[in-house]
């Protein structure tokens, strides 16, 4: 009966079969790395371009989002745009000692104390000089370990060590709805961050899913608009808070509005700081309502916004003194605005040649917009004139937009007291 001797591979054959046939885990890794090679584009996103501006101008966000939204992510390829080494910590895995130091026994502790050592990852910051420090899942840590965090957060000291100028925070956190027994953030450290709301866009999804992302890029700040955005900056922020002194600190009644933005001296300084990078950046006004709103919340971001538009309207006096050269704003509300203060103004100093700029000026707020935005400005305006004053050939081209809007008026009166009639 013949016997079957096996083969014998000499060593030498041995790595060509390997190279021929690489093992499965080889292959795999090979496809994992094709699908986590992407590329990036310049492309407009306007929750990208606030947390940039807040990282740039040193101060804390916190972006909220649902689980999966792409928070992580988002962060990961910030830190790989920037070139900044990520520092990923856990907040709800550590202890409150983690973050205010761990105590450690000296040689004689009653002379040289007891020495708070940071964690690694803190040194390993300061060893870098610079990083991205991304505190992830902070609505899963307990109220002991966000209290630990306020040092960390404000003044960057965990410990005894202090981490360097170049290190930015970032956090990520879940609805306390949404995550894994979540609490509500604390007042104090709620009111330490920039809260931005990260949600997702489907275009951008699918083209990243297809390999391209947007690029992250740090705003530019024009050199020669640094003290004009500064003192414009202060400007707003301490021409609102001036006329509405009640803002300056208003603590929310309900837990969870005191976990996210809320107005007081620290983050209406911090509003002050948005403006300023923002305003030095040429930053879109979408952006900037994200952040100011993101800093303070939304009733008193919306009026610290519209104050900002307020301030970038022309004066009266200057549209007064030419009114065939005036540019008014493209805005319905804002050029309302800015006829009421004309007529105000001449209601102030009334005189003839201001008067006849005034109704100069409707004739070119007709010309050059809605209509009907005038007829308000108008009326007052005629209720100014005086018996010596002759009326200007101009307002004959204001007199149909009057009378048309008065009709009007009264047809939509008529239309409402019809339903009213019919009820009796």
């Amino acid at each position: 009966m013949p016997t079957h001797t096996p083969s014998r591979s000499t060593p030498s054959s041995r790595p060509a079969a390997a190279e021929a046939h690489p093992s499965p885990l080889v292959v795999a890794d090979a496809l994992s790395t094709l699908l986590r090679t992407t590329a990036t584009e310049p492309r407009t996103d306007p929750q990208l371009e606030a947390l940039t501006l807040a990282v740039a101008a040193d101060l804390p966000v916190l972006l909220w989002g649902e689980p999966g939204i792409g928070k992580t992510a988002a962060l990961t390829q910030l830190a790989a745009t920037l070139d900044l080494p990520l520092t990923t910590v856990v907040a709800s895995v550590h202890e409150p000692s983690d973050f205010s130091g761990l105590p450690v026994v000296g040689d004689d502790p009653a002379a040289q104390g007891v020495p708070m050592a940071p964690p690694d990852w803190a040194v390993r910051l300061v060893r870098a000089g610079r990083g991205l420090l991304f505190l992830d899942e902070l609505s899963t840590a307990a109220p002991a370990v966000q209290a630990a965090l306020l040092r960390l957060v404000l003044e960057r000291r965990v410990g005894a060590l202090r981490l360097p100028p170049d290190v930015r925070v970032v956090a990520a956190a879940n609805p306390p709805s949404s995550a894994a027994d979540g609490w509500e953030l604390s007042p104090p450290l709620a009111n330490r961050f920039v809260h931005l709301q990260w949600t997702h866009d489907h275009e951008v999804v699918v083209r990243g899913l297809g390999g391209t992302w947007p690029r992250a890029t740090l705003p530019r700040l024009d050199p020669e608009k640094l003290p004009e955005a500064v003192d414009f900056a202060r400007r707003a922020v301490c021409g609102l808070l001036s006329a509405r002194p009640k803002l300056v600190h208003q603590l929310p009644s309900t837990e969870t509005r005191r976990g996210g933005a809320w107005p007081s001296p620290r983050s209406w300084e911090t509003a002050l700081r948005l403006i300023a990078f923002a305003t030095a950046a040429s930053t879109s006004r979408e952006v900037l309502s994200l952040l100011v709103r993101g800093a303070v919340g939304d009733g008193p971001g919306l009026e610290l916004l519209a104050s900002l538009d307020r301030m970038d309207l022309p004066d009266p006096e200057d549209l007064l003194a030419d009114p065939a050269g005036a540019v008014l704003p493209e805005r319905g509300d804002l050029r309302q605005a800015v006829l009421d203060g004309v007529v105000a103004a001449v209601r102030r100093h009334p005189d003839r040649s201001r008067w006849d700029a005034a109704w100069a000026l409707l004739v070119r707020a007709v010309e050059t917009g809605a209509p009907d935005l005038v007829v308000v400005p108008a009326t007052t305006l005629a209720t100014l004139r005086r018996e010596d004053w002759d009326v200007p050939a101009s307002i004959e081209r204001l007199a149909g937009v009057v009378s048309l809007s008065r009709r009007a008026d009264r047809a939509a009166a008529r239309v409402a007291a019809v339903p009213a009639q019919a009820g009796r």
